[in-house]
């Protein structure tokens, strides 16, 4: 597809400068597009790139001042990073738009309820009951069990397993090879030591505008439901026990893991590898830190956190330069030592 400069500026609220009837085709990075392509440059760490790019459009910040002269047409605007973000999310919406229909073979129960303009790709099984929204994309070998909910708009890449009873809002995007709603961890201990399975009869909600990263597991409520609220962002490989909750606006990176029960506010970021307890309330806008390992509840708001068990940010900084500096301390108190002694038997031989 084929844009002008001018007609990306209107859609991005920008300001050209140069060419406005410059066509471009296709996304670039700065230092690696050609003729046809649209860059960007937000990080002044790629400004050199930006004298040399064959790119034919860049987005520039409004702010932004140039030291030299530029060959491509520049697109001027408040947030270059934003502006971008935006283009590609409207570009992907107009790619996925052009897909619809049923790719065969796929299995469609008779009782399930398809939109308009959905498409469903080859071997995928859509269970009893199961409610798809209008322009919902459900790619190939995607499963979804009895009485699944798929509003509007939302997206399931290959391999997506959803199982029963389960969820799924408007324009949630969930990628491949995620697990919604497999058993949460659920085991009562016996008296002879072996464990019994608790069954797991809830379900998973996933609210609007979230998105599942590839890989990732979010298990089903052993009663009630695991909530996923609105506008959060999970990443790849990331573990969900059941009856969690995750906040509006809360971004969790790869590999955390949040144990059962723990309600997570709104507007949290959970760094990469962190692992939180069960039954515990992490407050809103608190910032867990990588690797984290949280073992209370994190009450005050906007709290960071860091560490294994993990405690103030601030304080464990404090503790590493410490720690740092222990061999320099310890030599200091050796001198200090040898210093007192010398002063004592200085003292003793005087009183003599």
């Amino acid at each position: 597809m084929d844009f002008t400069a001018q007609q990306i500026a209107l859609l991005i609220d920008g300001k050209v400068e140069g060419n406005p009837d410059t066509v471009v085709s296709a996304f670039g990075k700065l230092e690696e597009a050609g003729p046809g392509q649209l860059g960007f440059l937000a990080n002044p760490k790629y400004e050199e790139y930006l004298y040399s790019t064959q790119a034919s459009v860049v987005i520039v910040s409004d702010t932004f001042q140039l030291t030299k002269a530029v060959t491509p047409t520049l697109i001027r605007v408040q947030d270059a990073y934003s502006s971008f973000a935006l283009l590609l999310t409207e570009y992907a919406k107009m790619v996925k738009a052009n897909l619809s229909g049923i790719e065969q073979p796929a299995f469609i129960h008779a009782t399930a309820r398809i939109g308009e303009n959905v498409f469903i790709g080859a071997f995928s099984y859509i269970g009893k009951n199961v409610v798809i929204g209008n322009n919902a994309k459900v790619y190939q070998q995607v499963y979804l069990g009895e009485n699944v909910i798929i509003d509007e708009g939302a997206s399931l890449s290959p391999g997506v397993k959803i199982h029963h009873d389960c969820v799924v809002g408007k324009n949630v995007c969930i990628h491949a090879g995620a697990v919604i709603g497999g058993d949460g961890f659920g085991f009562a201990p016996q008296p002879d030591g072996t464990f019994k399975k608790i069954p797991q009869i809830g379900n998973v909600v996933i609210e609007d505008n979230v998105e599942i990263g590839a890989n990732t597991a979010i298990d089903r409520a052993t009663i009630g439901s695991t909530i996923i609220k609105a506008g959060a962002k999970l990443d790849n490989l990331i573990q969900i026990a059941h009856n969690v909750e995750v906040g509006s606006n809360t971004v969790i990176a790869a590999q955390a893991g949040i144990s059962g029960s723990t309600k997570i506010g709104n507007s949290v970021m959970i760094g990469g590898q962190a692992g939180i307890v069960g039954h515990i309330h992490i407050a809103d806008g608190s910032k867990i830190n990588a690797q984290s390992g949280v073992a209370k509840s994190i009450k005050i708001a906007n709290s960071i956190v860091t560490g294994s068990p993990a405690f103030n940010y601030n304080d464990a900084l404090r503790s590493q330069i410490l720690s740092r500096n222990l061999p320099d301390l310890e030599k200091r108190i050796k001198n200090l030592e040898e210093t007192i002694q010398n002063l004592k038997k200085e003292i003793t031989g005087i009183e003599k």
